[in-house]
């Protein structure tokens, strides 16, 4: 009998929902019974994870007690700058799949070495630490181009998915392969609602498909 999996979401929500269209289209199934029984917390008022205090831990752990109460057996947060409070939630008891190592996975899995990686500051620190136990260099934007990076993040958040911020986030991606990224990875779980395998010529890792699939992958396994 298959996991129960809890999702910590809302951050943004338009990605949350993204991540369970994902977990949806990853799960093999042969009837409707099949899926996964997912218990989701759409919370968009966590606070900022950009922001430099700590008050979005007790949310976040808040909301794992929460899911582990009403019956989820294994957690995934679908927001990779959360994953900096990810102690806060595994003290719920429960285990979390961690999208920042599926993430380097999937790079590993590639054959790259050089990985260029979209993220906030927060979420390109968690990278950078996984990474070094994984034997990867990550990629990263330079300051500058950071600075515009978060700004478009924002616009992202707030509805904007039009061509010009699909253009920007592509011509983000293309200045880390100009650096020598072998692979781009969506550090930020909003990148993928503006960018695709087909803007890049290096291979896309989006890391919100890797998460539902190894989300899959732990629901469906034996005990």
């Amino acid at each position: 009998m298959s996991k129960t999996l809890g999702v910590l979401g809302g951050m943004g929500p338009a990605a949350t929902l993204d991540f369970l269209a994902k977990l949806q289209a990853a799960t093999p199934v042969n009837r409707e019974q099949d899926h996964l029984r997912v218990l989701v917390d759409i919370n968009p008022k966590v606070p900022d994870r950009n922001n430099s205090d700590a008050a979005a831990g007790p949310v976040l752990a808040e909301m794992a007690v929460g899911l582990r109460d009403a019956g989820a057996q294994v957690l995934a947060i679908a927001c990779n700058t959360a994953h900096a409070y990810a102690a806060e939630v595994k003290a719920s008891g429960l285990p979390l799949v961690d999208l920042i190592e599926t993430a380097g996975l999937a790079a590993q899995a590639a054959g790259a070495e050089r990985v260029g990686v979209l993220g906030t500051n927060g979420a390109l620190a968690l990278y950078r630490r996984t990474f070094s136990h994984q034997a990867l260099e990550a990629v990263t934007l330079d300051d500058h181009e950071q600075v515009e990076f978060m700004a478009l993040l924002y616009r992202v958040k707030h509805g904007d998915l039009g061509p010009d911020s699909r253009e920007t986030m592509a011509s983000l991606a293309h200045r880390l392969v100009g650096k020598g990224a072998q692979v781009v990875v969506a550090g930020c779980t909003e990148v993928p609602l503006v960018m695709g395998a087909a803007d890049l010529s290096v291979p896309f890792i989006d890391a919100t498909e890797a998460l539902a699939k190894r989300c899959v992958a732990v629901c469906l396994a034996a005990d």
